[in-house]
């Protein structure tokens, strides 16, 4: 069973009792300045290593200090908003407690988990529209030892959309490997790659036993369509190479 099928999993998409729980989301903003934005693939593969990160962080973990606002947000919807911002914005956004984590292009900083209705000011006002980013060159095609997060071949997505699946996705791969995975994929700095399925393999894939995420439906697409599958090599169902 695919970890969006299970009747627990945040990323369902019917509603279930956990709804009526106080709900909280997970900041994630963008440096995109006029001049320089970043490149849209490694803005992706940013923004789902800094949900790593943050996941990871000892500040999130037992007793640390942002380790309840995970929890609650863990037990129910996994909502991620992605916001961009330039300039002063990205300053005062740099200047709350946070992860910024970098890429070749990209900055993403990413925050513990806020109330729905309770975000801080200083992100409060920050847009999320306008985050669509292109691609100067075509990325390379993925060597297969590196996990890689899968997008759908038959959704339009915006990039800051794209980048929440992204997130999505590695944090499912993240809840699902053993101990022993999860601390190789950190000491490593969280390698991955974020890439667009042809439609033949997307078929292969969301079949294949790996991690799948449903979107619930919030934003842009339709509630319980396939996103993003999350390709780690530890969690293949044979463990001998790339679906």
């Amino acid at each position: 069973m695919s970890s969006e099928e299970t009747q627990d999993s945040p990323f369902r998409h019917e509603q279930t009792a956990r709804d009526e729980a106080p709900q909280f989301v997970l900041p994630l903003v963008v440096r995109i300045e006029r001049n320089e934005p970043p490149a849209r693939t490694d803005a992706l593969e940013t923004a789902a290593r800094a949900v790593l990160v943050l996941l990871s962080d000892e500040r999130a973990l037992g007793e640390g200090e942002w380790a309840q606002a995970v929890h609650d947000w863990q037990d129910a919807r996994i909502r991620k908003v992605v916001r961009r911002a330039r300039g002063a914005e990205w300053r005062r956004a740099e200047a709350l407690p946070g992860i910024t984590v970098t890429g070749k292009s990209a900055e993403v900083r990413v925050f513990p988990p806020v109330p729905l209705d309770g975000w801080p000011k200083d992100l409060a006002r920050l847009q999320v529209s306008g985050t669509d980013l292109d691609d100067p060159e075509r990325p390379a095609d993925p060597d297969g030892t590196a996990p890689v997060l899968w997008l759908s071949p038959d959704l339009d997505m915006s990039a800051g959309k794209a980048m929440a699946q992204a997130g999505h996705g590695a944090q499912l791969a993240w809840w699902e490997l053993p101990e022993a995975d999860r601390t190789a994929w950190r000491e490593a700095g969280f390698p991955l790659a974020v890439r667009t399925a042809d439609p033949l393999r997307w078929e292969q894939l969301v079949t294949s036993g790996l991690p799948l995420v449903r979107d619930a439906g919030f934003t842009e697409i339709a509630p319980g369509s396939c996103t993003v599958v999350a390709d780690h090599p530890a969690l293949r169902p044979d463990r001998r190479g790339p679906v």
